[in-house]
């Protein structure tokens, strides 16, 4: 791993690391070791060194939504006033069954994914949270069907 320019460098045994750990955040370091081929040592100061770069920010779970009870998501797209932002991301923060936003550049200027238990508290989220939030002018619905994650960094996670 190298630091180049205020960033680091990934290298392979970085790349296969991080992969291992986004399949399951709870591995032991001994496992983590034997599947990127190199000792627990190695495995304990790589770890901590893309911790300690920012890399790894923290571990956490990957949730089944439909399990969980949320199996209605949605992907909603705002327009918001120029200078709302701030507003607007402190109210996403706050609003129950968003579970991701971002601001982006392009026709829409948020993204918010929504997971929620059915049609009609999607139907609240959006009417009643979303549209009524200071700085929001506009949104946009598309009901998600299906999804799945993609590899980590490009490489496919199944052969």
């Amino acid at each position: 791993m190298v630091e180049v320019r205020g960033e680091v460098e990934l290298d392979d045994v970085d790349r296969r690391i991080l992969r291992e750990l986004n399949v399951d955040g709870r591995l032991s370091m001994r496992v983590l070791a034997d599947r990127v081929h190199i000792s627990r040592a190695h495995a304990y100061n790589r770890v901590d060194r893309l911790k300690e770069s920012g890399i790894i920010e923290r571990f956490t779970v990957q949730i089944d939504h439909a399990a969980a009870g949320l199996g209605t998501s949605a992907f909603i797209a705002l327009s918001i006033r120029q200078d709302s932002w701030r507003t607007v991301s402190d109210g996403l923060r706050a609003m129950e069954f968003v579970d991701h936003f971002s601001l982006l550049g392009g026709d829409f200027d948020v993204l918010v994914l929504i997971r929620t238990p059915d049609n009609e508290s999607l139907r609240r989220v959006v009417l009643e949270g979303l549209q009524s939030l200071d700085g929001v002018r506009a949104t946009r619905t598309w009901l998600i069907f299906d999804e799945d994650r993609g590899g980590l960094d490009g490489t496919p996670t199944v052969a």
